[in-house]
């Protein structure tokens, strides 16, 4: 396969990887996956996330936003903090932003307010967004169709909803990240991701997070992406190497990334 593959959405700067990154890394590498795109978590993972980037800066690009599952009642002094980072260098997007209502809905509130305020970063700033959006899809939507501007533009992360929220996605000029999730028997995200065009699909892990069969339950990493593309490539009747062609020239048309490794 002459295309390469990217992983759009990687938390390999976590401590889960401090025992073997550099080779896990090099494994994604020689399974063809040639760049990582690393989403912040919070105000402690900055550090550990831009350390990679330091290391891997022709590979590794990354994001800075306070994860909804981050806010808290100190969200704002958090925000202030990250958008400062903004001042002192650029930035492949604002992420990883959303509204998760899976763990805890104590602030719902404050995390509509992050999300309004980080994307008003990034319209400013004219960079996309990553948009995580666990049991509040419906309402990321309708946030972003709120917010929606010329220059507005992301993808949402782990898209496991229907079509006809894909179309909205879609309608509202924004891409999806299918994950390991397609690779889950009983998902049925086969069937969704079928109809999608993939000019509108990146790839991604959430490693070390949703790791695709047949490795689920264990760690997930990058080097994995291919699993995902060749499930993509499977369901949609094509070769993997469209598939790469494809998702790779979307996520650098998203990121702004000019002169690729390969």
């Amino acid at each position: 396969m002459n295309t390469f593959l990217v992983d759009t959405h990687t938390h390999i700067y976590v401590p889960k990887f401090d025992e073997d990154r550099d080779a896990m890394i090099q494994r994604a590498i020689d399974s063809n996956v040639q760049h990582f795109f690393l989403p912040n978590i919070d105000r402690p993972s900055i550090p550990q996330m831009l350390e990679l980037e330091a290391a891997y800066p022709e590979r590794c690009h990354a994001m800075m936003g306070l994860h909804p599952c981050s806010v808290d009642g100190d969200y704002m002094k958090t925000l202030a903090l990250m958008e400062k980072w903004f001042e002192k260098r650029s930035f492949c997007a604002v992420g990883e932003i959303g509204l998760d209502y899976y763990w805890d809905k104590t602030h719902i509130k404050e995390q509509k307010e992050a999300f309004r305020i980080q994307s008003r970063w990034a319209k400013e700033l004219d960079i996309p967004i990553v948009i995580h959006a666990r049991d509040s899809l419906d309402d990321l939507i309708q946030l972003v169709g709120e917010e929606k501007t010329d220059n507005f533009r992301g993808v949402f992360h782990c898209f496991g909803g229907s079509l006809e929220q894909a179309q909205k996605i879609i309608d509202l000029g924004f891409l999806m990240g299918i994950g390991g999730v397609l690779t889950f028997k009983k998902a049925g995200l086969d069937a969704v991701v079928k109809d999608i065009d993939l000019k509108h699909l990146v790839l991604e892990t959430d490693s070390p997070y949703l790791t695709p069969h047949p490795y689920r339950g264990k760690r997930n990493e990058s080097a994995y992406i291919k699993i995902i593309a060749e499930r993509l490539a499977k369901v949609k009747g094509i070769s993997l190497e469209e598939v790469a062609k494809a998702t790779t020239a979307n996520a650098f048309e998203l990121f702004g990334i000019k002169t690729p490794a390969s």
